[in-house]
């Protein structure tokens, strides 16, 4: 895949400015401008994030369509690995020395449990795959926060700058620093954007791992441009915990998301519930027409024994009933309750339903898809200006770390003059959310949920709050707000807020300028 054919036009103009200004600086900014216009070329790279045992490969294996990432604790769940898009399926063990080993993956199609050498020489793992996913985006599976083994913390948590002031290193038993060494840093700073993976409990660690996700990434933090958190294991919700929940477990789910969104916010543009479980079964090819054929001879035991089946798992492998234990234990595998109560559900309504019929009712029952759609929109859509800006941003940090004035200098005029552009609005707005997100800026709550929504969303009706709305009133609401924005970025703002306003209210003006030539075209 050549760099022409993955860069965007605001990629691509940064990607020119990076290799003009290289001939104009020292060797050492030189090679860190082209590490920058290296990854301006790569797909968007996506770190999946989360504790230990939130449930992050089982949703990477989900989201690849394959299931290559292994869930199970063990040598590989420790190691960072990027699966990228490569015309024939391979694994690389990269050392931490800049060696490279390859490897088959197993016969299963996963990663092999045995990299043929020791962990802690193992710097990452590079998982090439024809998966057309992989094509435009970069999944990057971590090892859990949280984890009882020190080296993995580190690894992870080096991802998200957690380790220090300087996001390179996270403290060993004796106290001593690990230091990432550069492959493992080049590997996992590339993230430029993250999914956030939580489960029932929002902790402290979780807003602090995504307030410093950017110290590894070249000073980005996470926000709604580039972060989205799902609440997984929605099926383990229990709804009398939720207030308002109705007995239902996905409502009481979607309820328990909405508070996490506040408590994560404005880091993430939302957080979504999700069976990742279910994911996973659904979407890699794991759930097979004999556990369709199972399904249905449990549909036909009495209603009695299912009941019974459906209260514990315990009770589900070990009543007694026609359809044998190791069946049933494969679909709890597979499944868990949740699961097989919905799929039960579906026999229910249509006895006739086949093995595909209840993949399907499998994807939907697990909230995939509204991730996957949320996914599209906020990354997908929007690849092109966070590549730009995340490539601006590790400019920067470049710049930052030469000693020679004038090479700084250079850099950032060149940079200034870039974001002057009148087509490089949408990078200005990306740096306007980074600065209300980060608390940079400060707006009142109502604003600065005004602002996060208008640039969390590449959907006019969404960016504008109006879901359903008519296209003539969408287009007189963009222009009142425009309007407004102009007015407070001249009256009653502070230079900073100011800043912000006037791009808020070039992008409403932009928004107006598209809905208009949508209506009359």
């Amino acid at each position: 895949m050549t760099t022409q054919r993955t860069r965007g036009p605001l990629s691509d103009a940064v990607a020119r400015l990076c290799a003009d200004l290289r001939g104009r600086v020292g060797t050492d900014t030189a090679n860190g401008l082209h590490e920058v216009l290296l990854r301006l070329g790569e797909p968007l790279q996506l770190a999946v994030v989360g504790r230990i045992k939130s449930g992050k490969s089982t949703l990477v294996n989900a989201l690849i369509g394959r299931n290559v990432a292994p869930t199970d604790v063990g040598e590989c769940t420790r190691v960072v690995t990027r699966f990228r898009y490569g015309t024939v399926d391979r694994v690389e063990v990269i050392l931490r020395d800049g060696g490279k080993r390859s490897l088959p993956f197993s016969p299963d199609g996963a990663i092999p449990a045995d990299l043929g050498v020791e962990r802690e020489h193992v710097s990452h793992l590079e998982a090439y795959l024809t998966n057309e996913v992989l094509r435009d985006l970069t999944v990057i599976d971590t090892p859990g926060l949280g984890s009882t083994d020190d080296s993995s913390v580190a690894r992870t948590e080096a991802v998200l700058g957690e380790s220090g002031t300087t996001g390179t290193g996270a403290a060993e038993p004796d106290g001593r620093a690990e230091v990432l060494d550069p492959v493992s840093r080049s590997a996992v700073a590339g993230a430029e954007a993250v999914l956030y993976v939580v489960t029932q409990s929002v902790r402290a660690d979780d807003q602090r791992a995504l307030s410093s996700f950017g110290a590894a990434t070249g000073n980005r933090p996470a926000g709604p441009a580039n972060a989205l958190a799902v609440l997984n294991k929605a099926d383990t919700v229990e709804p009398e915990s939720v207030r308002d929940s109705d007995g239902s477990v996905w409502h009481a789910a979607s309820l328990l998301a909405e508070r996490q969104a506040r408590q994560l916010g404005p880091r993430v543009t939302d957080v979504l519930p999700v069976v990742g479980l279910l994911a996973e079964t659904a979407e890699t090819g794991m759930f097979t027409a004999s556990d369709a054929e199972a399904l249905h001879r449990l549909a036909g035991l009495d209603e009695a024994t299912r009941e019974t089946l459906l209260i514990s798992a315990d009770l589900f492998t070990g009543w007694e009933c026609e359809v044998p234990t190791g069946t049933r234990a494969r679909l709890l595998e597979l499944l868990d309750l949740y699961g097989i109560g919905r799929a039960l559900d579906a026999i229910a309504a249509d006895p006739a339903i086949t093995a595909g019929g209840l993949r399907r009712v499998l994807h939907e029952s697990s909230g995939l898809y509204e991730v996957s759609r949320r996914l599209n929109a906020v990354f997908r859509a929007r690849a092109d200006g966070i590549k730009a800006a995340a490539g601006l941003a590790s400019m920067t940090a470049v710049a930052q770390r030469s000693r020679d004035p004038a090479e700084r200098g250079r850099i950032q005029d060149g940079i200034e003059a870039l974001l002057a552009r009148p087509d490089a609005h949408q990078l200005r707005l990306l740096e306007a959310l980074t600065l209300v997100s980060s608390g940079e800026v400060t707006l009142p709550s109502d604003l600065l949920d005004e602002v996060l929504r208008l640039g969390a969303s590449n959907n006019p009706s969404e960016r504008l709050g109006m879901l359903g709305g008519t296209p003539d009133r969408m287009i007189e609401y963009a222009m009142e707000r425009a309007n407004w924005w102009r007015s407070f970025a001249s009256l009653g703002s502070t230079p900073a807020q100011s800043r912000v306003a006037h791009v808020v209210h070039r992008a409403y003006f932009l928004l107006w300028q598209r809905l208009r030539g949508g209506t009359r075209g």
